[in-house]
């Protein structure tokens, strides 16, 4: 039996989790502008490869191919009654290739839709989409869920109490951008904030994903680490991406990324990963820190 993933970090492990998702269904062939949930359907075998080199690369923690599989977000594609079979499917695909004594996450993104009073979602309707979703990838054999790149303070609230509904550990993460002295999201939410809100609404882990890179991700981790005893995870992109022949293009290499992903070690962060850009090379270079660590 997996021990529990947050008696592994209450023991003192440092945890890897995986790299980008989208980036990485694009290289492999996903059109610009589709769905990605509905490649869990379609080619459930792009998805799996995708996850079994994460974990081949010695990521502990690899993630649902579900970020955009909340009803709202799937309305976009026509796929709005589809939450739970592409949920249960993003599960059983990554069931298969995951090792014993690793850990499968719920990923969940945002609804991309504003609540009151600058949009016309209610908060309640916002719970009910979030547990919707939550209820789905829980029944389907999630070890936690991770709620992420969060930018807007009462949204990811109502997503945190959606998902502890379902008595999984959950986890937190927003994204942060440098303002003068000072990090915020793009919605004004500062890191205290987010660590006091986040926290009261019940998260086990929260942290920070995507932004502008490792650089940024160290000033972020260590802001988080003064504010609070709850275990930290921080997922950075793999620095800014660059657009070349209409395709974004990420710079930071996965050795350019190594040295960053240390510090951050050494900054007290508890779950490391990539977003955007990130690749199972990149995720392979943090785990060798990782080790090296221990």
């Amino acid at each position: 039996m997996t021990q529990p993933i947050l008696d592994r970090i209450r023991a003192g492990h440092i945890l890897v989790s995986d790299g980008a998702m989208g980036t990485q269904l694009q290289q492999r062939g996903m059109p610009a502008g589709h769905c990605p949930d509905e490649y869990n359907v379609s080619h459930p075998e792009v998805v799996q490869a995708i996850h079994r080199d994460y974990y081949r690369a010695g990521a502990d923690v690899v993630s649902t191919n579900s970020f955009g599989g909340n009803r709202a977000r799937l309305a976009r594609h026509g796929c709005s009654e589809r939450v739970a079979e592409f949920a249960a499917k993003s599960v059983e695909i990554i069931k298969a290739v995951c090792p014993p004594g690793r850990y499968i996450a719920g990923d969940i993104g945002p609804t991309g839709e504003l609540m009151e009073p600058f949009g016309d979602l209610t908060e309640d309707q916002v719970f009910k989409i979030y547990v919707e979703q939550c209820e789905a990838l829980a029944k389907a054999g999630v070890d936690l869920l991770l709620i992420e790149t969060m930018m807007a303070i009462q949204e990811a609230v109502v997503a945190v109490r959606a998902a502890c509904s379902t008595g999984l550990p959950v986890g937190a993460s927003m994204t942060f951008e440098s303002r003068g002295d000072e990090f915020r999201t793009s919605w004004g939410v500062s890191i205290p904030e987010a660590v006091s809100s986040l926290a009261e609404a019940g998260a086990s882990i929260i942290g920070s994903n995507c932004g502008q890179g490792f650089d940024e991700m160290l000033g972020i981790v260590k802001c988080m680490n003064g504010l609070t005893h709850l275990p930290i995870i921080a997922q950075a992109n793999a620095g800014l991406p660059e657009w070349v022949d209409g395709r974004p293009v990420y710079k930071e290499t996965p050795e350019t990324v190594a040295p960053k992903a240390a510090r951050l070690v050494e900054a007290g962060v508890n779950i490391i990963g990539g977003c955007c850009g990130t690749t199972p090379a990149h995720i392979a270079e943090i785990r060798k820190v990782v080790d090296a660590r221990r």
